[in-house]
Parts: C-alpha cells; sequence; structure tokens
C-alpha cells in the first residue's frame, strides 16, 4: 500500500496558548480518544509538555479488543506553532502525524496533517480500504467533539 495523507481542521474558540498547553502535555491525549479503541499512556512523563526526542509509549486495542503496543516520537517542536510525532513501533508501516496551532479571530485553529500507511502490501491495502481509513477518521472526528467537551463549540 503506498502512503496516506489526511487532514484534518479544527477551530477551538480559545486562546493560542491554553489549547497549545493542553494538547502538548500527552496524558490529555487519552481524553481526545474514543474508549472503544482503550488507549491507554504508559509513560510516566505524560504529565510533561512534549520535546524533541520525547518517547511517548501506549497500548491501543483498536481490533477485537486485541491490545498492541505503540511507542512514538516526538521528532520537532515549535511552542505554540506545531509538533511532529512519528510512529517508532506499532500498527502502521508508517505514521507521521503534523500537529498545527495558529490564532486565528475566535481562537485557535487546528490543523491535522497525517501521513500514514499500513504494512503488508496488498492486504495492507485491503485493511485500510475495510476498516482502517474509516477508523482513522472515526478517531479524527472523536476528537472534535471531545475537544467541544473540554473547550466549547466555535460559533
Amino acid at each position: 500500500m503506498r502512503p496516506r495523507r489526511k487532514e484534518w481542521t479544527l477551530l477551538v474558540p480559545r486562546p493560542l496558548p491554553e489549547v497549545w498547553d493542553f494538547f502538548s502535555r500527552p496524558q490529555n491525549l487519552e481524553k481526545m480518544t474514543p474508549k472503544e479503541v482503550s488507549f491507554h499512556i504508559l509513560s510516566p512523563d505524560a504529565d510533561q509538555e512534549m520535546y524533541p526526542g520525547m518517547i511517548i509509549q501506549y497500548t491501543i486495542a483498536p481490533l477485537l479488543g486485541i491490545p498492541m503496543h505503540w511507542v512514538t516520537e516526538i521528532t520537532q517542536v515549535k511552542p505554540q506553532e506545531f509538533f511532529i510525532d512519528d510512529q517508532r513501533v506499532g500498527p502502521y508501516g508508517l505514521w507521521h502525524h503534523q500537529h498545527h496551532f495558529r490564532a486565528v479571530d475566535g481562537g485557535t485553529e487546528m490543523k491535522d496533517i497525517l501521513h500514514y500507511q499500513v504494512p503488508f502490501g496488498p492486504l495492507g491495502s485491503l485493511a485500510n480500504a475495510l476498516f482502517v481509513e474509516r477508523m482513522v477518521d472515526q478517531i479524527f472526528h472523536y476528537r472534535e467533539e471531545a475537544a467541544a467537551q473540554v473547550f466549547g463549540r466555535a460559533d
């Protein structure tokens, strides 16, 4: 399977420093992920603000409740502008996730750009078509709802 590119944009009706503070702390990712994928952060320093080289370990059980170990590295951080996480160990052949933040009228614009690839060649392509892409989209749409619970809805 060739790498896929997905993009989501969300307006959060809160100031950039507040939004950055929340999203730059890995511990808050559990609040932004659907319960049904059983996502749990294992890293003891998940309450700290992200920094380049930070390793974050998780478990996730997206399929049939079977837990998988997932390790990402924060490869780049520019405070209140962006951070990037890359999978080091996990279910994807490629996972490169850019998180961009920008102050705009009415709050903060967040843009996620994800490049991912499902392993296993044609079998991975089939899995992506049958459920992986839909699951990825559902997780990001859930984040919209979860962000509204934390920060309120933009007008």
